[in-house]
This record gives structure tokens, C-alpha cells and sequence, in this order.
């Protein structure tokens, strides 16, 4: 048998500050040589590193696909049966895998979420009803169920009480229903009369309803100039029910009872004092001074809700490291296999969005227990983890960094694969990119490695536009990443874009490129082994902007 040869290479210093992140186009010529050096024992390969990133293949990914995102597993919705088939599926795998059971004797880490839907709702002035997600949203999150009935509602500008500015000088609020608009007093040269400068405060309409029901206020109506805007993203949220995680730090409450409703809903509220209310709105705007006004009204608001505990699963496998120096130390594999479910008749799969990903991630996982089974590493462990509760607020990988399985402190990085089998607008002519994102925001040296695996494995277009930081899709934020980049920890996320088919039943398997899959998930694995098996773990040298 052969000894095993490994290049040695030094990857030029050319490093990346947080502000020069990379543009669109990929550095070219960048690195001279080839990746740094690793260290593997003898196996039964010739050549372990390319023999072992070409078992992941497109007919793999694809037998992975097309079960989860049957409509057998309806939609994947966290807490419902679809999820728990998928979870079934992939802890299956990772036993025929022959990856140990890491919490008890499951592969599971069970999270119980609140879930609460509403049961009905109401905002009636005098006889008029007026229409739920058109006149008014009766919000779920923090709300407290209620039945009120009032003559009076006393207007209290923006419910802030701050020391240049202050709505509760001097005014008894306790057991009353106040109305207040959203936002914060501004000039019309948009300077802020609570801050004294153009800079926005602190305060978000969570801070104002804690801080009202400590004074006491029964209920808070928000008015909302453009309602629908607030209506068209929690409509379907208000009536299927949304999911929230409670954690030590992040209590969710429900200390008072709250409204949004339109300027029409202020209107006939405020009644025959519609310009004394507008002057002295003005005279806020203007000057900056608080003031108050009550009206009396017929009013009766109503909310009830259904609440009650359920439980999704992130789904943990670990190949552990060879070298028990660094075995220790550990990347962590990330991909949520959770989507939207099943809404009326219309099943979402989500084959893209993230069976994609999740099928991607099991056959690099598949690898990796490979080159366990013939001793040719990896050196650190590698832990893949598909989560769960990423629709509903990257929600499974927030509970996993608040409890660990293993000390974050040895997380030598996260590499996070989610929708990476379709082509967006820009593509539609050329599938073979990916976007990378995150790479170089907290690490130069996970960026450099990533890009030299590419140029000497895999040859994508790599694609920087959405790692910039300003952005305004803000990417970046919203995959499971970021819980791990939050905490320090280097993180890198594989995507291909947005579609006509996101988030629509039209998400389907037979749209998804599975040459494309195939080779980003060499990229991923080539990536992973380099972190894996390079003697020293990579640098954080990058401080975040704050």
C-alpha cells in the first residue's frame, strides 16, 4: 500500500477587514500553492481527499430529496408529523452511518416551543365592527388574552417616558386604555426629540408595552398610518398560529393586551375632536413637547387565543476526530430540514428551501464516516446538525448555542448549507456559482480556505454580492449562521439565491439541479476537511462591528 502524499502549501496573507469585505467577483490568483498542510494517516485510498469528496454525488443527494420533500412529509412544519418523519429519516441515517447517539439514547435534542393561535378577536367602536388584518391585527406574541369594555381612551402621543422626553409627566394612567402611535417624536428634518439627534432610541414598541404595564395601562392601541403593511406579514401568522421560544434570558410574557389599528379606527375613536387631536400632534412633531388628550367613546376589545406547548427536534450526528489532541475541537455542519407545512389543500415541500441543503449535508456526513471508517481521518470531530425551527425564527440553532451538547468554546467554526439547489435571476443562464456569505466577517482565514478548496477542487463562481454589509436582503442575519457568528464563532453559509418557487408549494424536487448540489457539496466537504485536519485551528482576527 502506498504512503499517502499531501502537498504542502502556504496560502498568501492576504487578508480581508470587516469593512473590505470581498465584492462579487472572486479574487483571482489569489493563492499561490495550495491549501495548508494537513496531517492524515495511511488509509485504503490513493488519494483519500478527492476519493472521498467523490462519493457525494447527485443521485445521492437526490434519493435523500425526493423523501423529504414528498408529500409523504408534508411540508416539514416544525412540531407537526411531517417534521418528526424528517427527523425519524436523517437520525435513521446517521445510525446506519454508524454515528453514535449523543443524548441518551437518541440522536434528538428536543426544543418545546409556544405555540398559540388566535381564536377570535375583536375592536368595535360605537356600533360600527371593524375587520381583523384590515382595520386592526390583534397580534399573538406577548399579548395578553382579554375582554374590555371602556367609555374613554386616553391618547398618549408615542408611550415613551425618557428624559428629554416624556409622554407620562404628570398623567394617571393606571387601569386605562391608552393610544399611541408606533415610532418615535421626530422634526421634519427627522431629528429625533428623544434622542436630540437623528439617531433613532431604544425605544421599540416591546419596551413601551413592558413599560406600560408596569404603570399599570389595561390596554395599548398602536396607530398604524399604513396598517396593511403591518396585516400583510402577520395575516396568515395571526391565524395559523406562530411558534415562539422561551429561554432564561428571553422570557415571553404576556403582561398587557395590544392593538394595531388604523388611522380610520384613531378617527372614529377620537370623534368630533379630530383637530384639537391633529394640533396637538403637530405641536409634538414640532416641538417636541408631550401631551395627552382623552376622548370619550364606546369601546370594546376582545382577544382570545389558543395556546399550548409543542416540540420539534434538532438532530445531531458526530464523526468523532482521530487525533486526540484536537478531537476535542469540532466543526460544526448545519442545515434545517424544517419548512411551512401544509396551508388549505397545497402541500410546501420545500425541496429547495432547505431539503436542498438538509439532503447536501447527509451526504457530506456520509463522507466524513467514511473517512472515519478507513482511518484517514478527520482530526477534529465534525458535528453535522439539521435543526429545526429555522422558518419560525432560525429558532433550533438558538436553542442549541444557549445549550450545547459540547463547549462552544471548541467550535472551531460553523458551515451552514441552506438552498443550494436552484439558480436566481442573475444565474438563470449559468447554475455553476454560489453565493458565500459570512465567510470573512469574522475570520480571514476561513475565507482564504474556502476559496483555495474551490480553485483547486471544485472551480464554482463564488459570488460575494449578499456578504456585503449593506445589503439590504440582510442575508446574513437570516440563516442559522448567525447564532453561531453571534457567539464568536467563525461561520460560513452556502446559498444559491431566492426563486419564483420560495416559499410556494411550487417548491418542488424535479426544479432542483442536482449537478449543482453535487458540487457544493464537495466545496463543503473539501472546506470541513481543511479545518478539520490543518494542524492549528483558524484565527477569529476580524472584530465585528458593532
Amino acid at each position: 500500500m502506498k504512503k499517502i502524499i499531501l502537498l504542502f502549501v502556504f496560502v498568501l496573507g492576504y487578508t480581508f477587514s470587516y469593512a473590505q469585505q470581498p465584492k462579487t467577483e472572486p479574487v483571482k490568483k489569489q493563492f499561490k500553492g495550495d491549501l495548508p498542510k494537513v496531517k492524515i494517516t495511511k488509509g485504503q485510498f490513493k488519494d483519500p481527499v478527492l476519493k472521498l469528496a467523490e462519493t457525494i454525488t447527485a443521485d445521492d443527494i437526490k434519493t435523500h430529496l425526493d423523501i423529504l420533500a414528498s408529500d409523504e412529509y408534508e411540508g416539514r412544519e416544525t412540531g407537526q408529523p411531517g417534521q418528526r418523519k424528517a427527523a425519524q429519516y436523517i437520525a435513521d441515517h446517521f445510525k446506519n452511518l454508524g454515528l453514535p447517539e449523543l443524548i441518551g439514547d437518541s440522536y434528538y435534542q428536543k426544543i418545546g416551543f409556544k405555540f398559540e393561535r388566535l381564536t377570535s378577536s375583536q375592536v368595535k367602536v360605537g356600533d360600527k365592527d371593524y375587520r381583523m388584518n384590515w382595520d386592526y391585527l390583534a397580534p399573538l406574541t406577548g399579548n395578553k388574552a382579554a375582554e374590555i369594555n371602556t367609555k374613554e381612551v386616553l391618547y398618549l402621543g408615542y408611550g415613551i417616558s425618557d428624559k428629554k422626553y416624556d409622554d407620562y409627566k404628570n398623567v394617571v394612567v393606571s387601569g386605562q386604555t391608552i393610544m399611541i402611535f408606533d415610532g418615535e417624536p421626530k422634526s421634519k428634518k427627522g431629528k429625533s426629540h428623544v434622542t436630540g439627534s437623528k439617531e433613532n432610541s431604544d425605544w421599540t414598541l416591546e419596551k413601551k408595552l413592558a413599560l406600560a404595564a408596569d404603570k399599570g395601562v389595561k390596554a395599548v392601541l398602536v396607530i398604524v398610518p399604513k396598517i396593511q403593511d403591518v396585516t400583510k406579514s402577520k395575516n396568515d401568522a395571526s391565524l395559523r398560529g406562530v411558534i415562539t421560544m422561551e429561554t432564561e434570558d428571553n422570557p415571553v410574557k404576556d403582561n398587557i393586551s395590544y392593538f394595531y389599528i388604523s388611522k380610520e379606527v384613531a378617527e372614529a375613536i377620537v370623534g368630533k375632536k379630530k383637530k384639537q387631536f391633529l394640533k396637538t400632534r403637530k405641536k409634538t412633531t414640532k416641538k417636541g413637547r408631550p401631551a395627552s388628550l382623552r376622548f370619550n367613546t364606546d369601546l370594546s376589545l376582545g382577544m382570545e387565543k389558543e395556546t399550548k406547548t409543542i416540540y420539534g427536534e434538532n438532530v445531531l450526528g458526530l464523526v468523532e476526530g482521530t487525533d486526540p489532541k484536537l478531537k476535542d475541537e469540532m466543526i460544526i455542519v448545519t442545515a434545517h430540514y424544517d419548512h411551512l407545512g401544509v396551508r388549505g389543500d397545497e402541500i410546501f415541500n420545500g425541496a429547495d428551501d432547505n431539503g436542498s441543503g438538509t439532503s447536501t449535508v447527509l451526504d457530506v456526513a456520509e463522507a466524513f464516516a467514511k473517512a472515519r471508517d478507513s482511518k484517514v481521518g478527520p482530526r477534529r470531530s465534525v458535528l453535522f446538525m439539521l435543526v429545526s425551527g429555522e422558518e419560525k425564527g432560525l429558532l433550533g440553532s438558538k436553542y442549541y448555542v444557549e445549550h450545547p451538547v459540547f463547549p462552544l468554546e471548541n467550535a472551531v467554526a460553523n458551515i451552514n448549507v441552506d438552498m443550494v439547489g436552484r439558480s436566481d435571476e442573475k444565474y438563470k443562464d449559468n447554475p455553476n456559482y454560489i453565493y458565500v456569505i459570512g465567510a470573512d466577517r469574522l475570520s480571514t482565514e476561513l475565507h482564504d480556505i474556502n476559496e483555495a478548496a474551490n480553485e483547486k477542487y471544485v472551480n464554482l463562481k463564488l459570488d460575494y454580492t449578499y456578504n456585503e454589509e449593506d445589503d439590504p436582503n440582510r442575508y446574513y442575519y437570516r440563516s442559522d449562521h448567525y447564532n453561531f457568528a453571534e457567539r464568536g464563532i467563525p461561520a460560513v453559509f452556502y446559498f444559491s439565491g431566492v426563486h419564483v418557487d420560495y416559499h410556494q408549494p411550487s417548491d418542488t424536487p424535479e426544479k432542483i439541479n442536482f449537478q449543482k448540489t453535487e458540487k457544493v457539496g464537495r466545496l463543503v466537504f473539501h472546506t470541513i476537511w481543511q479545518l478539520a485536519n490543518q494542524d492549528k485551528r483558524i484565527e477569529v482576527d476580524v472584530k465585528p462591528k458593532k
